[in-house]
């Protein structure tokens, strides 16, 4: 079966072409390298022993898009694409609504010329902005607080719609919750372009003293030490879900929702706490005011993907950690 694989290079389309390859599917991959680099292809080969074909370009390139389904046939794709830093979006919202959803449009425009109906959307927890009752199901509010997840909420409707308009078409909608850790061959890794948005790439920082301390905002939300609480998956769990996902469409019509998630919260010092752990380095940090906007508590329901997709996450706290700082000492 051959996949095509939308911004591939990056850290969770990386990981899951390592998957894809290892249970046999044919792999193309589009990628214009905006945050991703070319070398993370040898690095997938070196983990896999297996080649794959990659396409330097963008997904908002019609002519590029319709050469590939020209060349290759196509039969799912994984549409990861997009950009995705939720503070430059607020401050460029026109750049993030342009090509995030033009991108969407313009792959469902080739995809029906050459009558491909299945597509897994790489989407996000964003979708459901902060929300009172926990653990979150996928039937939850959706309501966004920025332009990034405005474009992930936006395309679930674009894909909604359009599965309304073709009664061929088979969408799997991934809500991903925190990904964190690496390949565990410690080749691969998340490698962000510019400063990291998120709390593990942050610590990795400050473990190699690049920078000084981890700022953690707010100790005294209503959790177990004050500070926030979020539900992180190891990446190659996450990957695993995708697998899952094109298995689920091959006997499927319509549009479904799955989160990607473990099910529990781990708050930021227990993160902080099990890195040193079992990395044995010092993480300093700095308790600063809270965050406008952020939330005490934040988590999935992932009962519906057990069920439907038969998928549940494998690896612990410690796997993540441990995986996550062996990855970027390669």
């Amino acid at each position: 079966m051959n996949i095509l694989v939308t911004g591939g290079l990056g850290y969770i389309g990386s990981h899951t072409i390592v998957k894809l390859l290892e249970n046999n599917y044919n792999v193309i991959c589009i990628d214009n390298l905006c945050n991703s680099n070319e070398d993370v292809i040898e690095k997938i080969k070196k983990i896999t022993s297996k080649d794959f074909k990659f396409y330097y370009g963008d997904v908002n390139n019609k002519d590029l898009l319709t050469k590939i389904f020209k060349e290759n046939k196509i039969d799912s794709v994984i549409h990861f694409a997009g950009l995705k830093a939720v503070g430059e979006s607020v401050k460029y919202p026109l750049k993030y609504y342009k090509n995030n959803l033009n991108s969407t449009i313009t792959l469902l425009e080739v995809m029906t010329e050459f009558n491909v109906n299945k597509i897994v959307f790489s989407s996000s927890a964003t979708v459901y902005g902060k929300q009172e009752i926990l653990p979150i199901k996928e039937d939850s509010t959706l309501h966004t607080t920025n332009p990034y997840g405005t474009t992930k909420l936006v395309n679930e409707m674009i894909l909604k719609d359009e599965t309304v308009a073709n009664p061929n078409m088979s969408v799997v909608i991934l809500r991903y919750f925190n990904p964190i850790g690496g390949h565990e061959s410690g080749i691969l890794k998340e490698n962000p372009k510019d400063t990291p948005n998120n709390l593990m790439p942050y610590i990795i920082k400050v473990a190699n003293k690049e920078y000084p301390y981890l700022h953690v905002y707010g100790n005294d939300y209503d959790t177990i030490d004050g500070t926030g609480v979020r539900d992180y998956i190891h990446v190659c769990d996450l990957a695993t879900g995708h697998i899952k996902a094109l298995e689920y469409m091959n006997n499927h019509q319509g549009i479904e929702y799955f989160n990607l998630g473990v099910g529990k919260g781990y708050s930021v010092l227990e993160i902080v706490k099990t890195f040193e752990k079992v990395n044995n380095v010092k993480i300093p940090y700095k308790i600063e005011s809270r965050r406008p906007g952020d939330i005490a508590s934040c988590y999935a329901s992932t009962k519906k993907a057990e069920q439907l997709l038969g998928f549940k996450a494998t690896k612990t706290l410690e796997d993540m950690c441990k995986d996550s700082y062996r990855t970027n000492n390669d």
